[in-house]
């Protein structure tokens, strides 16, 4: 699979670069230039063979700079905070092969480990089945793709209960049924080898069932969906340390104007204290190429030092608290949709630590730009 992706890399490479220099140059305003340079991505397509029917590139590359100031501390830097890159094929009309691999631009081995790497399988018009390594999403920004967000970073209230690793051996079924009901059932070795699992730690389950009331309420999106995580206490797994985890969470968009909301609950053990917080997150279209975003997030642990920082307040301050409030305002450029956009966003952080061991965090303010590219 690597001298596979290695094969590809210069070609990559100069369909980045090309992309890029999109951002500023005369195909700004142009879809169908987008639409060309796009479809350089796929290698082959042709519905009448009877074996492959497409073989694409696919992956995400995704930069980005922060300036955190606070009480506590400073901290500024600029990074490839993401680089994906493999394929995904299409094969016997309803099985597909996808593999891509996590690689290092910031210095250090290349190669870092697999991502997705799965088959998958049609189970009728509006189900699947997908066996090896794959997301496990659950939480409003823990089910939500990288290459999605409406802000650069996950709220805070998902980096604390979902597993952050992402990627976990596993399978899963998912789909739709009848009056607008969604499902995703599936069971993961949790474990932290960077390839396949090798079996070595516990396992978790996901259940998310969630229903489209769109045409109910009148409106364009309309979801709400309960995800349910039940977690084998196991000193190996590459999970966080909750054993239950509960997240109620909702999608609300009409016109111009949009609503995203989780309320989220964790059982702790091995020291994690159990946890519970919620986050509201409105924006507004002013275009169809620029959305304003905002977000408010809470979360309280019931004993101390139970609620971790978000990655760049981490560089500040190396505790914990016990209750914690975020601020965040941004705005997003779409020059491709959510395939190649600028985002930029500044938030308000602040921690409590009744233990005072280290985990106050006051008069935090952050600011972080990037540039999304997916392909």
């Amino acid at each position: 699979m690597l001298a596979c992706l290695i094969s590809h890399r210069c070609r990559c490479a100069r369909l980045t670069l090309i992309m890029l220099s999109a951002i500023s140059g005369t195909w700004l305003h142009a879809e169908t230039k987008y639409d060309e340079i796009w479809s350089h991505a796929n290698i082959y397509q042709n519905d009448k063979n009877p074996v492959v029917q497409k073989l694409a590139l696919s992956g995400r590359l995704q930069w980005e700079a922060y300036d955190f100031d606070s009480d506590q501390g400073d901290s500024k830097d600029s990074l490839w905070r993401r680089f994906r890159f493999g394929f995904k094929s299409t094969v016997f009309e309803s099985w597909i092969f996808h593999s891509e691999a996590d690689l290092r631009l910031n210095g250090g081995d290349f190669y870092n480990r697999l991502t997705d790497s799965y088959i998958s399988r049609s189970l009728g018009e509006n189900s699947k089945i997908k066996i090896g390594k794959q997301s496990a999403g659950f939480t409003l920004d823990g089910a939500t793709s990288s290459k999605s967000l409406l802000s650069l970073q996950r709220n805070n209230l998902t980096n604390n209960l979902w597993f952050t690793a992402e990627y976990f051996t596993g399978i899963s079924v998912s789909g739709t049924a009848d009056e607008g009901w969604l499902y995703n059932v599936g069971v993961f070795s949790s474990d932290g080898n960077g390839e396949f699992s090798h079996l070595d730690a516990g396992y978790f389950g996901l259940v998310s069932i969630g229903r489209d009331i769109s045409e109910s309420v009148g409106i364009n999106t309309a979801v709400v969906r309960l995800d349910l995580v039940g977690n084998e206490n196991d000193p190996n797994a590459n999970t966080r340390n909750f054993g239950q985890v509960v997240s109620l969470l909702s999608k609300w968009e009409d016109g111009k104007w949009g609503l995203w909301t989780d309320l989220s609950f964790g059982d702790g053990y091995s020291g994690q204290s159990d946890l519970w917080g919620f986050s509201a997150m409105p924006f507004f279209n002013l275009s169809e190429k620029v959305q304003l975003v905002f977000r408010y997030t809470y979360m309280e642990s019931s004993n101390p030092y139970g609620v971790r920082f978000g990655r760049y307040e981490r560089s500040n301050v190396s505790g914990r608290g016990d209750e914690y409030n975020e601020l965040y305002a941004g705005f997003n450029v779409f020059f491709y949709g959510h395939k190649l956009k600028w985002q930029t966003g500044i938030k308000s952080t602040r921690m409590k630590d009744s233990a005072n061991d280290g985990g106050e965090h006051s008069g935090g303010i952050g600011v972080t730009s990037g540039l999304r590219l997916s392909w």
